[in-house]
């Protein structure tokens, strides 16, 4: 088991002021792989003071002393990537390989088009007879989740730093050591002390702690919408800018009359991609009653040939999910759809056959789910694949909008109707016989899946202030 006890602030690995020690458990053996210390109230006093202290220097940076400093991030990451690899794999569950190809990548990524929007930015503009000036917020918190925990981290991290912000760090206690491997990097590419720091906790202290501090100017959160909701809470007591990326409830809208077999082979492996647990993941299948039958055996068909197995081994299968909780959470889902009427078509309850210790969920697909079932509303955040018909396009662009959330949705089928159709979602993200989110577009939600966007220039517009100067000279 590793031991990462200490905490990194003011450019140094120091110990927490009272927090206790925390084991991190492989979710597919169930056993500890990690120990860190949960950090305390106290811990982001510190934090937060390295980080108003280095604000000062480090917003008044250059352009081209930021860029080279991305630069650097960038270099040191790609140093480090087995290890990243590692860590990500032990305490998400994501196969090794999936990590090497997707996982670890998505964070390189998300540095490297934040530095080239960082190249081309408009940091001042005139407009009328004023001058517009986009600068630094200040001191961001950023609390991020365990899912995908690289790319949220550098979604906000990179165009943080970018900005001329300094920032603290809540990663998630259920996947930490890749944020510490990360601070590692960020202090041997030369982020200068106190503009990075990073306290280990829960949310219900740290991330807390951090939502309500006064000297906090921005949080940044990606999660739950429920703990969502409790940051925004927090925050609005100090009127500090919340910047949200939420949960989601994707559907898959197949057009009338598409190719099935094609297009449910763009999509539906989506929703079992990292065993399902995306926020994107395009789980409500949505397919023209006409098109019923070879939907659900196409369906059924791309499920099957999902192969469940250990992360540690290389191959082109799904791990476990994150932890007990999640688990029974899905579960929960499943038994209550089965009770409400919908009928399994593949997968089902329990741990797939050969497994009996570890998080491990069956690739489920379900038909006959109706917006009155608990699973229509519901994030499953799960390897579970629902079917639901509908009429014509009116009720199936319906269907599609009936929910709280907004984050993504997929159109499948005939390009130029897809297009189309795209434009009457309520989505922040609409992909076209895909499922992917596009590097370096803005990536956000409508509704409770939150507010605010990352990636490219609207990321790093969004960690910065907007000031008019009226009456300047020329």
């Amino acid at each position: 088991m590793t031991s990462l006890l200490k905490q990194y602030m003011d450019g140094a690995w120091v110990d927490s002021l009272g927090g206790e020690v925390h084991q991190v458990l492989n979710p597919a053996t169930e056993l500890p792989v990690t120990q860190i210390v949960l950090g305390t109230a106290r811990d982001v006093d510190v934090a937060v003071a390295a980080a108003r202290r280095a604000f000062g220097d480090y917003s008044r940076t250059s352009l081209g002393a930021r860029i080279a400093l991305l630069e650097s991030v960038i270099q040191q990451y790609q140093m480090r990537i087995p290890d990243l690899v590692r860590a990500v794999s032990e305490e998400v569950g994501a196969p090794i390989g999936f990590c090497g190809v997707a996982q670890v990548p998505a964070g390189l990524g998300q540095f490297m088009a934040t530095l080239a929007a960082l190249r081309d930015f408009p940091f001042e503009e005139s407009v009328g007879n004023g001058r517009v000036v986009h600068e630094p917020i200040g001191v961001v918190a950023m609390i991020t989740p365990w899912n995908w925990p690289l790319n949220q981290i550098c979604a906000k991290l990179a165009p943080a730093l970018a900005a001329g912000n300094t920032v603290v760090l809540k990663p998630s206690e259920e996947a930490p050591s890749c944020a510490m491997i990360l601070a590692e990097i960020l202090h041997d590419a030369g982020v200068p002390p106190g503009v990075f720091n990073l306290v280990n906790g829960r949310g219900t202290e740290v991330g807390a702690a951090l939502a309500e501090h006064a000297d906090v100017d921005m949080v940044s959160f990606t999660g739950s919408t429920r703990a969502g909701i409790a940051v925004a809470v927090a925050a609005a007591r100090t009127v500090k800018r919340v910047h949200q990326e939420l949960g989601g409830k994707a559907p898959n809208l197949v057009l009338p009359g598409a190719d099935l077999p094609t297009a449910l082979a763009q999509t539906v492996p989506g929703i079992f991609a990292n065993s399902g647990q995306s926020c994107i993941a395009p789980t409500r299948l949505l397919v023209h009653r006409a098109q019923a039958d070879v939907a659900i055996t196409v369906t059924k068909a791309i499920a099957e040939q999902v192969q469940v197995g250990d992360p540690a081994v290389m191959g082109p299968h799904i791990g476990p999910v994150i932890n007990a909780t999640q688990f029974d959470k899905i579960q929960d889902l499943i038994k209550a759809a089965i009770d409400e009427g919908a009928r399994v078509v593949s997968g089902g309850l329990g741990r797939p056959e050969g497994f009996t210790s570890g998080f491990y969920v069956r690739p489920t697909v379900l038909a006959g789910v109706t917006p009155a079932m608990r699973i229509w509303q519901e994030e499953i955040f799960g390897p579970v694949a629902t079917v639901t018909l509908y009429d014509d396009l009116d009720e199936a662009v319906t269907l599609a909008n009936d929910t709280m959330f907004g984050l993504s949705a997929v159109v499948s089928g005939d390009p130029v109707l897809a297009a189309a159709t795209a434009h009457r979602l309520r989505a922040g993200l609409v992909t076209i016989n895909s499922w992917a989110t596009p590097m370096g577009l803005p990536f956000g939600g409508y509704g409770q899946s939150g507010n605010g966007r990352e990636g490219g220039r609207f990321g790093l517009a969004d960690f910065m202030e907007v000031k008019t100067i009226a009456g300047a000279p020329a």
